[in-house]
């Protein structure tokens, strides 16, 4: 399956149906009066978000989105029937944004959230409601209310408890396909990942959801390699796991170039709590590892934990410090039974 995370959509809501003109006219009934009944009101158009989906692939083939009208009203004071509501299902995390995405009009989070975002017009009304003490044979009639359109942008960000920044081949899918049952491309050039892989780690009875981005070079707003459109996917983690390739020439400056593309980015992302792992140890001595490991803490400013994503050195320590930071509420808990107990998962 494609993965698509932006498209533009056109949404019309059903209008109203018009109001009927009719007077009763039937044998032995003296002064029968008008009977005209109301018109249906129009479809609604509904977002509503569900599990299983994590692509919007499906809305680069079908773009235009219509509800159908109300029916009109008839005679014998019969209202007409309401177009039916046209609902359509969204990827957990979509947002809908407005034209010049500027605003942000819907968040969808969790599975089941329903919103109505265009209503449809009311229907007119029939000329039996027109009729008063003056005016005994009302002509007139309403048309019904009209249709609302807009055309909107989808924009899907995947929900994770944390997300895997880094420099292109520093060891990022080598770790997700370590911790989770996530088959992320693996390969020793740059950009082996176009498009986010999600994966979910099971350790020391917790659970929770890892996101993996294509990796970031320097200018990377600027769009540079393939620019920062993924990181819209991480801004939801609740912690970041910043990997640096011990063969780097220089870890600090590697560093350093990724937090000032998130720094340029926006989004929250450079205020959000992060461990920082130096990545692929497997060939290093210790001595060197030790002076690597103290050349990165003092370019972050945090604790460094030396691992290797193939042999599995550190990882266990990583999970520990990313369980910590992402906390007791969110993810899922799991019995010592293999029970899971799902936590109610939210927006920082």
């Amino acid at each position: 399956m494609h993965f698509l995370d932006q498209a533009k959509i056109f949404t019309r809501s059903g209008a109203g149906g018009p109001g009927a003109v009719s007077f009763r006219r039937e044998k032995f009934i003296e002064y029968g009066g008008p009977d005209g009944g109301n018109g249906g009101k129009g479809g609604d158009v509904i977002f509503e978000a569900v599990a299983g989906l994590n692509t919007l692939i499906d809305f680069r083939y079908t773009q235009h989105f219509r509800a159908p009208r109300g029916s009109g009203g008839s005679g014998s004071n019969r209202t007409g029937g309401g177009g039916d509501d046209l609902v359509i299902k969204v990827p957990i995390g979509t947002q809908v944004l407005s034209e010049d995405k500027e605003e942000v009009l819907l968040d969808f989070t969790h599975a089941g959230q329903r919103e109505v975002f265009l209503r449809g017009g009311d229907g007119g009304r029939g000329n039996a409601s027109y009729k008063t003490s003056t005016n005994r044979t009302p002509r007139q009639h309403g048309t019904g209310w009209p249709h609302q359109e807009a055309w909107v942008w989808l924009r899907l960000k995947l929900l994770a408890d944390a997300g895997l920044v880094g420099l292109p081949n520093a060891g990022k899918s080598t770790f997700i396909n370590a911790v989770t049952n996530a088959q992320a491309k693996v390969g020793e050039y740059a950009f082996t990942t176009t498009r986010p892989q999600l994966g979910v780690v099971r350790h020391k009875q917790r659970e929770f959801v890892v996101a993996d981005i294509p990796g970031l070079i320097e200018g990377a707003a600027d769009g540079a390699g393939i620019g920062d459109r993924f990181l819209g996917h991480i801004e939801r983690c609740r912690v970041l796991l910043h990997l640096v390739d011990a063969s780097d020439p220089d870890v600090g400056e590697s560093y350093r170039i990724v937090r000032e593309e998130l720094a340029a980015y926006g989004g929250g992302l450079i205020e959000k709590p992060y461990v920082v792992a130096l990545n692929k140890i497997d060939m290093l001595d210790d001595e060197l590892i030790e002076v690597l490991s103290a050349e990165l803490a003092e370019a972050s400013g945090v604790d460094v934990i030396p691992i290797s994503g193939v042999s599995g050195v550190g990882v266990d320590w990583v999970l520990d410090r990313m369980i910590e930071a992402i906390g007791p509420e969110s993810g899922k808990a799991v019995d010592d039974d293999g029970e899971e107990d799902a936590v109610e998962w939210s927006p920082v």
